[in-house]
């Protein structure tokens, strides 16, 4: 390691002189209380900011090891504190102005979740804490402006790291707070399943956000307030005794006119799988961590997937227990996320009935008449929907607008009323009852096996190099090819699409070996990210910023490689 000296020398040394001479400046430099380590320069003042880490002791952080003991409360620890340094660095961001990024500091963008992600990293024993961000080397042109980055390392960064990562000069309070609220929701996430619960709303929750672009909430949002039916009381180890709605396990219809709120309870639960920063006003709304939103997906590849538990007997003899196409229909596609969200471990599903296939989810009665089950290839979703809860535990939350027919299968009927729920179960039952003919139900099915087993691809080999693009929220790009994730609807930052691109990544160089299945990939892999921390997905560390992602998108975005070799 050098001094902080030698590099004030270096950049001296190299002043004026043309830009690629900041090359020389990589290493690790010692500073009071902290070590700086430049790990990328950018070859280009045009080009991505250099890459950059800061690590301290644990002795000259000195946070109590009580807010980092459990890894819930470490994982909102390292978000406050991404958050913390993100607060700082923005108030010097381009002070050095230059050509194209020259003075830009950055870290990770946190949203509304709290989530684990490469950019902090803290220690569970020694309490050491890593922080990566980027900084845009200064030019003038492609000329070296020392003195700019000079201010950076050794005016801006000390400032930043004494106020964000080090813990006597924080709000104690403030990080108390952080970690109180981090076992709160943990306590009710583990005491869901002991009241038969899938998910949990907390009465004065706020779950219409801003606009359809913001994930922030609506200002003067109508609070949510349970019905008396549903209402649960939970203690809490910290605030107390709190209360909301309780969504049983079984089968949950959520009913009511247009822009009454339906989908916007629906978008709560599929978002509550995730933990939320105070403020949010969906911090304590819970899901079930397994829970997959499922969607028609017309044009979606297929492999080797098993869907004949919905669709079978097709007319030109196609086999369905091992089903493949490259442009799926919308009702072939969202049969094989209902199966593939089973394979990731999803014990409910979450379904909107705007966003479904009309032919995959009902036959009305007048259709039954006309067309016989003989004569018709599809098993719709509501023939399987009480099979799947009740010889596979799988609870399902379906919203319904323009359709009664799931009143009848249904275990809880909530209408929402101008964003107020009310629990119509019985009332709803009784018209059920008065209007609709029982019909004969379809015959069991079993789950498949889920014994598909990846093979790796020759564009991974040793000496291969692979190029990942993020774009955005909607895909990643691995070499030439494009995994299409606008539809895998619970992933909330890309950064968890970096992550996913290093998944396939990895699990094409070190798991995929025509031996382990899909699931026993999924499993390694998150076996290496809990071991080793999620930057082990990299080689190199300091090249992506990841958060990551649950094992149920790590699943889906394996289904939507068309790479894949099964």
């Amino acid at each position: 390691m050098q001094t902080s000296t030698e590099l004030k020398n270096l950049l001296r040394r190299i002043d004026r002189r043309s830009y690629p001479a900041y090359k020389d400046t990589r290493g690790i430099y010692s500073f009071p209380g902290y070590a700086l380590s430049i790990d990328h320069v950018q070859g280009d003042p045009f080009a991505s900011p250099s890459k950059l880490s800061i690590h301290i002791s644990g002795k000259s952080a000195s946070f109590p090891q009580e807010l980092y003991s459990e890894k819930h409360r470490r994982t909102a620890l390292r978000d406050e504190l991404t958050r913390l340094f993100g607060a700082q660095t923005a108030r010097f961001s381009f002070r050095s102005k230059g050509s194209g990024k020259s003075g830009a500091i950055s870290v990770s963008r946190c949203g509304q979740e709290v989530l684990e992600r490469t950019a902090c990293f803290l220690s569970p024993g020694s309490g050491d804490i890593v922080m990566r961000f980027e900084v845009g080397f200064p030019a003038h042109g492609r000329t070296i402006d020392s003195a700019g980055l000079e201010r950076i390392l050794f005016e801006f960064l000390p400032v930043c790291v004494k106020n964000s990562l080090v813990y006597k000069n924080l709000d104690h309070k403030r990080l108390r707070a952080v970690s109180e609220l981090a076992d709160d929701r943990q306590f009710i996430r583990e005491t869901l399943p002991k009241l038969g619960l899938c998910a949990f709303v907390a009465n004065g929750s706020v779950l219409p956000r801003e606009s359809g672009i913001s994930p922030r909430p609506m200002k003067n949002g109508i609070k949510f307030r349970s019905p008396k039916e549903l209402e649960v009381s939970i203690d809490l180890p910290h605030r107390g005794r709190i209360a909301g709605m309780g969504v049983k396990k079984g089968v949950t219809l959520i009913v009511g006119g247009g822009y009454h709120g339906k989908s916007t309870l629906l978008k709560a639960l599929e978002a509550g799988v995730y933990d939320h920063i105070e403020g949010d006003g969906r911090e304590y709304v819970i899901t079930d961590a397994s829970a997959v939103k499922i969607r028609a997906e017309d044009g979606r590849s297929i492999k080797n997937t098993d869907i004949s538990m919905f669709i079978n007997g097709l007319p030109n003899g196609r086999d369905t227990s091992r089903f493949s196409t490259e442009d799926a229909s919308g009702s072939t596609s969202q049969a094989a996320n209902v199966i593939e969200a089973i394979e990731a471990g999803a014990s409910l599903l979450l379904i909107d009935e705007d966003t479904s296939a009309t032919n995959f989810m009902i036959r009305d009665e007048l259709m039954q008449r006309v067309i016989h089950r003989d004569m018709e290839p599809i098993t719709p979703f509501i023939d399987r929907i009480r099979e799947l809860y009740e010889r596979f535990g799988i609870s399902t939350v379906i919203v319904a607008g323009s359709s009664g027919s799931y009143f009848r299968t249904a275990d809880s009927i909530i209408q929402m009323d101008r964003y107020v729920p009310k629990d119509i179960t019985e009332y709803a039952r009784k018209e059920a009852e008065r209007f609709c003919k029982e019909h004969e139900p379809a015959p069991p099915a079993d789950l498949p096996d889920f014994l598909r087993r990846p093979r790796p691809s020759a564009q991974f080999g040793k000496n291969e190099r692979v190029k990942i693009k993020t774009l955005s929220r909607d895909g990643v790009m691995i070499n030439r090819e494009t995994i299409d994730l606008r539809y895998a609807e619970q992933i909330s930052d890309s950064e968890q699409v970096t992550a996913l691109g290093y998944c396939i990544k990895y699990a094409q160089e070190n798991i995929f070996d025509g031996r382990k299945t899909l699931r026993q990939a999924a499993d390694e892999l998150e076996e290496v990210i809990d071991k080793e921390s999620l930057a082990a997905l990299c080689k190199n560390a300091s090249a992506a910023n990841m958060a990551r992602p649950r094992r149920q998108e790590i699943l889906a975005c394996f289904n939507r490689y068309r790479g894949l070799e099964l």
